[in-house]
């Protein structure tokens, strides 16, 4: 099955406009869903969007611990991100702060990200929440970025042992 995605309402009037929350169901489960969070191998194959790839990764899990990245577009055009961890409770959640990086690697518009993994028998439900946006542009910008990464990561975990064991039997 398919991960889904589900808008989540909120009753904070400039929530919409700071916030992004996407909640999915992967057919894997919860520690392989984290682990596809927290190692270098597997987020080189799923957290660039669809027709971009990682150029270099690299990331401390830990508490206080940093990560940068760059994707490449088919173009060659290179985008910089990174930031700290501030939360990894294995497997059920991290928490990250997300920042662009200009040529000579400042922060641009950092937001913070959690994300919050459930065990659903041998699914996981993903609950990812974005919040700090500086515009609805930026927020939506980011949307479409994440929706594109969660669909190859739901792509990426059913090539791998122990995931889509559902899919299988059938």
């Amino acid at each position: 099955m398919a991960a889904r995605t589900s808008p989540t309402p909120t009753s904070r009037p400039d929530a919409s406009v700071r916030e992004l929350v996407i909640v999915r169901v992967f057919d894997a489960p919860r520690e392989l869903v984290f682990a596809a969070w927290t190692q270098g191998t597997h987020l080189a194959r799923w957290s660039a969007p669809e027709g971009m790839t990682i150029a270099f990764g690299e990331c401390d899990v830990r508490p206080g611990g940093a990560y940068r990245c760059t994707m490449r577009e088919p173009d060659g055009t290179e985008h910089r991100l990174g930031g700290v961890y501030r939360e990894v409770v294995p497997p059920e959640r991290l928490v990250f702060t997300h920042a662009w990086e200009d040529a000579e690697g400042r922060q641009i518009d950092p937001t913070l990200v959690t994300v919050r993994f459930t065990a659903e028998g041998d699914r996981t439900r993903m609950h990812f929440h974005q919040a700090g946006f500086e515009s609805v542009a930026s927020r939506d910008g980011h949307a479409q970025g994440w929706e594109s990464c969660f669909r190859l990561l739901d792509a990426y975990l059913a090539e791998l042992p122990g995931a889509g064991v559902r899919n299988a039997a059938r």
